[in-house]
């Protein structure tokens, strides 16, 4: 029982580092371009959108990795 919680605990303390990298790693993708990103996908722009998805993607392959 002692050995569930703790890997329950472990994925939990994982899933937040991730996430904690995923608005990270949002924020310096935002920083680096000339453009707003959060107007271009309430613009409704679908390469903007296409993008992050893209982004995001690739960081939860990274991420799965980890677990």
């Amino acid at each position: 029982m002692n050995d569930i919680l703790f890997k329950i605990i472990e994925i939990v303390v994982f899933l937040l580092i991730g996430l904690v990298f995923f608005v990270i790693g949002y924020k310096v993708l935002s920083k680096n371009k000339h453009y707003n990103l959060n107007e271009e996908i309430d613009n409704h722009n679908k390469a903007a959108g296409i993008m992050v998805a893209g982004y995001f993607i690739a960081m939860a392959i990274v991420l799965s990795g980890v677990l």
